[in-house]
């Protein structure tokens, strides 16, 4: 996989704005969003939550990709980021005979059972941005390796706060896959290559905005030299830039992460945040969409070596492990961050 440039980045991100505007319009409170293409394929889009500006870009990228292959797609979901909330969506996909089912889990097993169900029905499954148990699924779109995002964050991190000093991690729910995973690796990496940086604390603000903002306050009052501040989730690094920067703690407590550049502009240019890191998801739900139509359309089988053309992504072919790897994370600073748009 090669490296977006930013000057791809930048293409990418101009037209963006006007698709999650017409996004937007096509969601309700629970669930029902735009279809596109009038094809034999149809694809079931189920994100962690609805109303997620990370999630509303993914599914943008999504259905840019079901009209360029003539496919229809549905964007359904909760409006809370629980394992119990997505199955009922999941179970409706299948009855309604959906040809593929993209979906980003909560928990990598507690949907399993409704989505071998629907696998039996003959809906394709492919998981993206937070992974099921391998046997739950046809295919994983891996937005990057757990090793580079995790190391990616704690570069930034160490940086920041002159490799050395008490920091803390605030993550999404207790059982995402995805976080667990980089968490897990961040520690590793801690522990090989950054032997002054203590991990004092790893707290959980269930993707919720306000949550997340009331963990980020116990933190400083729990950690008072805590030097900075790890958010790997776009609602939680958003939400503790807000804190940081009305507390007298802007500019003392380092905080990066995972964010958009629509969330986090404000937090860079007023110097609460100086860096953060994340891949193009508008790309990963291009990327995950593309890879259910042909799952769907008899192209690949999911099997390792199998390869698909995705539109102007080009060429991918499946890994050992059944997942589809979109790129390395990209780093969001003051001297880029004004070229993008989501």
């Amino acid at each position: 996989m090669k490296l977006l440039t930013r000057r791809a980045w930048a293409l990418t991100a101009a037209g963006l704005s006007a698709t999650l505007v017409l996004t937007a319009c096509g969601n309700d409170a629970e669930g029902a969003g735009g279809e596109g293409g009038d094809g034999d394929v149809t694809i079931t889009m189920l994100p962690k939550n609805l109303g997620n500006p990370y999630f509303d870009t993914s599914t943008a990228g999504a259905e840019e990709a079901a009209e360029e292959v003539g496919a229809s797609l549905q964007e359904v979901g909760p409006q809370e980021a629980s394992p119990d909330a997505q199955v009922q969506y999941i179970n409706t996909a299948a009855q309604q005979g959906a040809s593929a089912l993209v979906v980003s889990a909560n928990d990598p097993t507690a949907i399993c059972d409704a989505l071998n169900e629907a696998r039996d029905a003959g809906t394709q499954v492919v998981t993206f941005d937070s992974d099921t148990e391998a046997d739950c699924r046809d295919l994983f779109v891996n937005q990057a390796t757990a090793e580079g995002i995790a190391k990616v964050q704690i570069d930034l991190i160490a940086d920041q706060i002159g490799d050395a000093g008490e920091i803390a991690i605030l993550s999404a729910s207790a059982n995402a896959t995805n976080q667990n995973a980089w968490i897990e690796m961040m520690e590793a990496e801690l522990e090989a290559n950054h032997p002054d940086i203590e991990l004092v604390d790893v707290v959980y603000g269930d993707d919720d905005d306000q949550t997340s903002f009331d963990k980020t306050a116990a933190l400083l009052q729990s950690h008072p030299d805590l030097k900075g501040i790890i958010s790997p989730t776009t609602v939680g690094i958003a939400a503790a830039a807000r804190y940081l920067s009305e507390s007298d703690k802007k500019g003392k407590v380092a905080l990066t992460g995972l964010g958009t550049p629509n969330q986090m502009r404000e937090y860079v240019e007023n110097g609460t945040v100086e860096a953060f890191a994340l891949w193009n998801p508008e790309d990963l739900g291009y990327l995950a969409a593309m890879a259910a139509n042909a799952l769907a359309a008899g192209e690949i089988e999911g099997e390792p070596g199998d390869t698909f053309e995705a539109g102007r992504l080009g060429e991918y072919t499946v890994e050992d492990d059944g997942s589809v790897l979109l790129g390395d994370p990209f780093v969001f600073n003051a001297d880029n961050i004004a070229d993008f748009d989501f």
